[in-house]
């Protein structure tokens, strides 16, 4: 490819392709003393609205960690309302191809986050137009990447069984990171996917147990052949592949807002995975993504940039 040249995921010539099918939510964050109870008017103290959505944060922080900078490209797929038009802009200017997201009639999805003084949160969500993705959709988005190639899951979208099966069968590799989680999770060939993130929650939902070494030794046990990623908040994280265990622990930080800080974990380590770098020091530079991440106000407006992660030492 020529010096200067666009690097186009739709060419057969192009180096590796990165699509995340992924939502978007519109946030409204409040900031307050405490959750609010039930039958209770809480006054909040603060409010502001940013963009969001797991899968919007995900291709963020995945832009943001450097995943074009070796010739990838990297695309988000997906739904919007007319009123999320404004969120595909911020994407473009991060350098993200937008062309697959689509304009229906059914709202942006949205989330009312509260925020205690803990830097904790609590999420209402809307998903909107996040669950109606269309079949046809689906095949004309994946029928453009083939083998090697990467397609980002979280579970803020429908279909993800159809997701699934089509990337595999193209032969995509398959990051699932299955939150929020929900009792259709356990049907899914999980088998299949490259690259399984779960937080201690959902790894106690797929697995009954809340053991992290035995929620990494039974998701390992189903699927031999993934890179399984148990992200355990202050306690740091660990990963399992081909019965090799790694670990790494948090970074220091001052925690005011947990929002997105499992989002920027996952595109950093994705991003680190898919630039050569072996899983214990992508695990370490998703730590200390993450510990930045919760030391500032917001999900999308959190994330860090590599320049900031990596000059962490």
């Amino acid at each position: 490819m020529a010096p200067g040249a666009r690097f186009d995921p739709h060419s057969p010539e192009s180096a590796m392709a990165i699509v995340n099918f992924g939502s978007f939510i519109i946030d409204h964050v409040y900031r307050v003393p405490h959750f609010v109870r039930p039958g209770e008017t809480l006054p909040a103290t603060g409010y502001r609205v940013f963009a969001g959505g797991k899968g919007f944060n995900q291709t963020l922080a995945l832009a943001r960690a450097g995943a074009t900078a070796s010739g990838h490209t990297l695309a988000h797929a997906g739904a919007i309302g007319e009123n999320g038009r404004w969120l595909l802009e911020l994407l473009r200017r991060e350098g993200v191809d937008v062309r697959d997201v689509v304009v229906t009639d059914t709202p942006t999805g949205h989330g009312i986050i509260q925020v205690n003084d803990q830097g904790e949160n609590a999420i209402l969500q809307f998903p909107g137009a996040n669950r109606t993705l269309e079949r046809d959709h689906i095949e004309r988005v994946l029928a453009r990447y083939g083998p090697e190639d990467v397609l980002l899951l979280q579970n803020e979208v429908n279909a993800l069984a159809q997701l699934i099966r089509t990337a595999v069968e193209r032969g995509l590799r398959v990051v699932l990171n299955p939150a929020p989680m929900d009792t259709t999770i356990a049907g899914l060939p999980l088998e299949r996917v490259w690259l399984l993130i779960v937080n201690e929650v959902e790894g106690f939902d797929l697995t009954g147990s809340r053991d992290p070494d035995e929620i990494l030794a039974r998701l390992g046990r189903r699927c031999p052949d993934s890179r399984v990623v148990l992200t355990l908040g202050a306690a740091g994280a660990r990963c399992v592949h081909q019965g090799r265990q790694y670990q790494v622990d948090a970074w220091p930080a001052q925690a005011i807002d947990t929002t997105g800080a499992g989002d920027t974990f996952t595109g950093f380590f994705v991003a680190s995975l898919l630039a050569g770098q072996a899983i214990g020091p992508a695990l370490e530079r998703a730590a200390r993504a993450a510990a930045l991440c919760v030391a500032r106000h917001g999900a999308a407006d959190s994330i860090p940039t590599a320049t900031e992660v990596d000059a962490l030492t």
